[in-house]
Order: C-alpha cells, then sequence, then structure tokens
C-alpha cells in the first residue's frame, strides 16, 4: 500500500473521485457526488492533490531524453524509505486525467518505487508554457546536457515563435548564451555525440564550431580524446590551425590584398563580432560576413543601421 504523501484527496476537488478510509480511490454514488465540495472546472489550479500515477501522462514537450538508470533507482530507494518531498507538476486534461508538466523523473522513480499515487501540484497551462516550464525546470535543475538545452530552444523559437533575446528572457540567460548554445546543433553527428556522451564539454566543442573543415575536426577530436587537452589548450590548438590557414590563404593572395584592405577586413571583424573575409577583383571586390542564425543576421542588420 502506497504512504500518505503531502496532499488532498482528489474527491475534495473532482466530484468523480471520492476514497475510503484507507486512502483506496472509489466511484462516488449519487448522494456522495453530492456531498462533494462543489469546485468550478476554472478552479481545479494551484492546487496540490494526491494523482494515481497511471493517470499521468508524459509531457510530450520535455527536453530531457536520457535518464540514467541508475540515478532513477537511487531516488526510487529515497521515495521508499521517505515517500515524495517535492510535488510533481501538472495540468488537468479532463476526464480524470493529467499531463505532466515538469518532475519526470520524480514520476519515474515513484513508479519504480511501486507508488500508487503521487503528489502533484495543479496548473493551468497551455502548450507554449508547457514546453518553456518543462525546459525552464530542466536547466534550473542543470539535469539537461548541452545538445538538450540547445534543442528546447530551437523549439520555443519554432513552436512558440520567440526570437532569440524572448528565449534569453524567458530561461533567465544571456542572449550571447542562448546564441552559443543554439551554434552546437551546428556541429556533425560524430561531435554531437561526444558532447552527449560527455567525452567532451561544451567548451570544446564551441572551440570546434569555428573549425570548417570535417576532417580537422577529427583530428582536433582524437587529440583531445587521446591527450585530455583542455579547453584552453583545444583553443589554442584551433587557433594554430586557423592561423595555418590564414597564412596559406595569404600567400594566395599576396598580391591581391593591400595592408589597406587588411587593416578595413580586421576592424570589420571587430565592429561586426564575426569573421569577415575581403576578397578583391580587379579594381572592386567582396565582402563576406558570416552569421549563424536568423537571430544573428538580424543582430548584424542592427548594427549595420546603426552605422547609417
Amino acid at each position: 500500500m502506497s504512504k500518505k504523501v503531502l496532499g488532498r484527496g482528489l474527491g475534495a476537488f473532482f466530484p468523480e473521485y471520492n476514497e475510503d478510509e484507507t486512502g483506496q480511490e472509489k466511484k462516488s454514488d449519487t448522494e456522495k457526488t453530492k456531498t462533494a465540495i462543489p469546485i468550478e472546472p476554472a478552479d481545479k489550479v494551484n492546487v496540490v492533490l494526491n494523482i494515481p500515477v497511471n493517470h499521468i501522462r508524459a509531457n510530450p514537450h520535455q527536453p530531457r531524453k536520457d535518464f540514467k538508470r541508475e540515478a532513477l533507482d537511487e531516488l526510487a530507494d529515497s521515495v521508499k524509505k521517505h515517500g515524495l518531498i517535492q510535488p510533481i507538476t501538472v495540468r488537468y486534461i479532463g476526464e480524470k486525467r493529467f499531463e505532466l508538466i515538469s518532475g519526470e523523473r520524480r514520476l519515474r522513480a515513484s513508479k519504480l518505487a511501486g507508488e500508487e499515487e503521487i503528489p502533484a501540484y495543479v496548473r493551468e497551462v497551455n502548450d507554449e508554457q508547457m514546453i518553456a516550464f518543462a525546459l525552464i525546470e530542466n536547466i534550473q535543475r542543470e539535469e539537461l546536457n548541452p545538445l538538450e538545452v540547445a534543442m528546447g530552444y530551437q523549439r520555443l523559437m519554432e513552436e512558440c515563435k520567440y526570437t532569440q533575446g524572448e528565449v534569453a528572457e524567458r530561461v533567465g540567460k544571456n542572449r550571447s548564451t542562448v546564441t552559443n548554445m543554439m551554434r552546437l546543433l551546428q556541429l556533425p553527428d560524430f561531435l554531437q555525440a561526444a558532447l552527449r556522451d560527455e567525452q567532451i564539454s561544451t567548451g570544446h566543442a564551441r572551440a570546434l564550431i569555428s573549425v570548417e573543415n570535417e576532417t580537422d575536426q577529427r583530428s582536433i577530436l582524437k587529440k583531445i580524446l587521446k591527450k585530455s587537452l583542455s579547453v584552453r589548450q583545444t583553443e589554442k590548438l584551433v587557433r594554430s590551425l586557423s592561423e595555418k590557414d590564414d597564412k596559406a590563404d595569404s600567400r594566395k593572395q599576396t598580391k591581391k590584398v593591400s595592408p589597406f584592405l587588411n587593416q578595413i577586413e580586421k576592424r570589420l571583424r571587430d565592429n561586426l563580432s564575426t569573421k569577415v573575409n575581403i576578397k578583391q577583383k580587379g579594381d572592386g571586390g567582396e565582402i563576406r560576413i558570416e552569421y549563424y542564425s536568423n537571430d544573428d543576421l538580424e543582430r548584424l542588420l542592427q548594427i549595420l543601421d546603426e552605422e547609417d
């Protein structure tokens, strides 16, 4: 029999629910329904209830994909001994059913512990808020790997139509932090796998983003794993590679690019905070400015507009 934990019986808030003296769920008859506390559907929120675990469905917007079994087993043991201290958060979706907003790890552990009910805080939220709540809770608890965080940001932008600035505001991060995290999604599959499996850190991954050649990325990854290179050592290795490439390019363009154009190129890089390349073609030429997302492009346009 499951423990009696924090929360009020469902019968107090949902007339179709009632409990006998043992705490077991029982269908209300007509007379008991009349004596139940009357409550409007709009008021079935902002309360903590004991809800049957099999009446709660998973959050389809859950950004977290990996749940380590060992950690779940440890939490399940704790639930068996002490009960669940912190309620999960759900929303009511009708017909005695609820949808998880946050707390999937606690819900899974409670099921493993054999609990029949779980304390849950009921909130009234829409799909947009579901995504945001699930993402924010996991980020605050540092339970997501970097790629899951980046994909969560991307989903907020795609499904909720947020800008990067709005995402940053809602998750309490700097806009540059959000931009840098989302750039991780540009990594090739083998680097994403290394990051997900914790073979490399976010710092290593960010350094490797600026390496354009995939062969070079694989070579640097092998060195990181073989020599246990730190982030600083990796950044130095990437800079060294970049300098070699720049020297090779400059040798090819020695007769074409003047010191004046080199100076202009450097000024543009500093002002725009991104890669800029100038190629001279006869009396004219072309300027290449790199951007990493639509939001980053908008940032560059704002800078250029301010120059007018």
